[in-house]
């Protein structure tokens, strides 16, 4: 009986992981479940085959007045081009990823009730996004957070000055790490060592070895105690002792 009720324990175990490699958080805009899309919209499309979002959501990303968060990306003038591009592939890793799973929060908000935290990119994406922005403009440190939103659009706060990005950002790190209120991890780990999340990707999505990579790193200790736990309550109940 024991064997057979350790046995039930591990696979539930071992299925709550295999959740947490392939699920869509709690958002605005985000699917219930995961699922093979096909025409996903322009910078969107490496998450064809397997998607938190749907093709409404990844067109309406790569707009500037898109309905998603009514977000204005030229609070500070006009946002280059360049520096753009890593804002809608940021959108579309954030709105299609199924492999999120490691990093998933529960939060109490009106437009969500799941966010991510500490999201560990690969140094590439981080740098690259930093140095493409970095002759542009802005307000704010969180992005998040502060923005008057009177017209509808976020619009700088009172008294806030625009400055140039790399006096709000000195560093690839400050920014990775601010702007979306630390959704985001910066990380010395590049592409290769397969232990960093990739922002850009062509072909077969890398991040589900990784999310597996920190699944299996973070639930090590909680399995090995759960077994313990089970070897425990066996060994008493033959003894008697319950």
């Amino acid at each position: 009986m024991w064997g057979s009720l350790i046995l039930l324990l591990a696979l539930t175990c071992g299925t709550l992981s295999l959740d947490k490699l392939n699920m869509c958080m709690d958002a605005k805009h985000h699917k219930t479940l995961p699922g093979v899309e096909g025409k996903l919209y322009k910078q969107c499309s490496p998450w064809n085959d397997n998607a938190c979002c749907t093709a409404n959501t990844t067109t309406e990303a790569h707009d500037d007045n898109s309905y998603l968060y009514n977000f204005n990306w030229n609070h500070c003038g006009t946002m280059s081009d360049k520096c753009k591009q890593h804002f809608v592939q940021d959108t579309c890793f954030y709105e299609c990823s199924p492999h999120l799973g490691p990093w998933i929060q529960k939060v109490d908000q009106s437009w969500r009730k799941e966010r991510i935290l500490d999201v560990p990119l690969c140094k590439e994406d981080c740098h690259t996004w930093w140095d493409d922005c970095k002759d542009d403009l802005t307000c704010k440190t969180d992005w998040h957070y502060g923005w008057d939103w009177k017209s509808g659009t976020n619009q700088c706060p009172q008294n806030a000055q625009c400055k140039k990005w790399t006096d709000v950002y000195p560093t690839a790190k400050s920014m990775c790490e601010q702007i979306w209120s630390k959704s985001y991890l910066y990380t010395e780990l590049t592409k290769e060592s397969g232990k960093c999340m990739q922002l850009w990707f062509s072909g077969t999505n890398p991040n589900k070895k990784v999310a597996e990579y920190y699944l299996n790193k973070g639930s090590g200790t909680h399995h090995n105690l759960f077994l313990v736990t089970l070897l425990l309550l066996s060994v008493t109940s033959h003894i008697g002792l319950f």
